[in-house]
């Protein structure tokens, strides 16, 4: 029930993306993104629907074909198979939160 940033982990995921899995329990997840500016989230989708919130630093998102300028304080909603990507313009960090959880970032 509760999770210490402390007893997680900072994973690199390369090419100034770094990430760390908040909390998870099945049905939901959060996850932290870091990201150095010029750093790419490659265009991609998945059976997941998706919050993503602007913690700090400036983005430029695709959602759906649609691109938008982002910073801290806005949210993204991206429906389930949606393709999205993003470009970091000034380095930030993303809170993501998928439902159901991401397996794949737990294996």
């Amino acid at each position: 029930m509760f999770i210490y940033k402390k007893e997680t982990v900072l994973q690199d995921l390369g090419n100034g993306v770094s990430r760390r899995i908040l909390a998870h329990g099945g049905g939901m997840m959060a996850v932290e993104v870091n990201f150095t500016e010029g750093a790419v989230g490659p265009m991609h989708s998945h059976p997941h629907e998706q919050l993503t919130y602007v913690l700090s630093g400036r983005f430029s998102f695709t959602i759906d074909g649609v691109t938008k300028e982002v910073s801290a304080g806005d949210t993204l909603y991206k429906k389930p198979n949606v393709e999205h990507g993003c470009v970091c313009l000034e380095a930030g960090t993303l809170l993501d939160t998928f439902t159901p959880q991401r397996e794949d970032f737990l294996s």
